[in-house]
This record gives structure tokens, C-alpha cells and sequence, in this order.
């Protein structure tokens, strides 16, 4: 049980973190302003999912948020993820671009595993 505890808030933490900076940075830096617009998305794009990864890492981490919630929470998270391969591919972007959202994916597929063996 006591493992179990703590890979949920390693993978958990690691992941709201990267998530949190993340928010932060498509707010403040002006890197990523441009490649929002060198993926063709527009810009509110970037601000609104700043805001709904600040809300969905605020869900994974606080421990009273109800199962359901999370459950939510690590699935837009994925389709996000999977979404920005995505969308790297379809832009001509380089190989790392594509690979990376996916390492996120497999932290948060460790994440959610071990939720619910805790939740059992």
C-alpha cells in the first residue's frame, strides 16, 4: 500500500508540476506565443487552456477532489496531450516535438493506474 502511495504522488506531482509550469509559460513566454500561431491556432486558444490545465492539475493534486472529477481531469489532460502530437505532426515539426507530449502521457497513465489502487 505504502508503494502504491508513492508512485500515485510521485507520477501525480510530477505531472500537475510540468502542467502547472506549462499554464505559466503559454502566458508569459513569447516562444510559445509563437508557436501557437505556427500551429494555426488563435490565441485565445493559448489562454484558455492555460486556465483548464491550471484547473485539471489544481484536481489531480488536491486529495478531496471526488474520483469522478479526476477521472475528468486525466482525460482532458490526455486528449491535450495527444492533441499537441498531433498537431507537431501535422505541422512538419521535428520528431522530438511529436515523441514528447507522450512521455507526459505515459506519467499520466502511472498516475491514473495507481488512483485507482488507491481507491480500491
Amino acid at each position: 500500500m505504502k508503494k502504491n502511495k508513492i508512485i500515485y504522488w510521485t507520477t501525480t506531482g510530477v505531472f500537475s508540476v510540468m502542467m502547472l509550469f506549462n499554464a505559466l509559460q503559454y502566458l508569459i513566454n513569447p516562444q510559445l506565443v509563437a508557436d501557437f500561431i505556427h500551429l494555426g491556432f488563435p490565441d485565445y486558444l493559448r489562454i484558455e487552456l492555460a486556465f483548464a490545465k491550471t484547473i485539471g492539475a489544481l484536481v489531480l493534486i488536491i486529495p478531496k477532489i471526488p474520483v469522478r472529477m479526476k477521472e475528468w481531469a486525466y482525460a482532458g489532460f490526455g486528449i491535450n496531450l495527444i492533441s499537441a502530437s498531433f498537431a507537431h505532426f501535422m505541422s512538419g515539426d521535428s520528431a522530438i516535438y511529436i515523441v514528447f507530449p507522450f512521455v507526459f502521457v505515459v506519467i499520466l497513465v502511472f498516475s491514473n493506474r495507481y488512483l485507482y489502487k488507491l481507491s480500491i
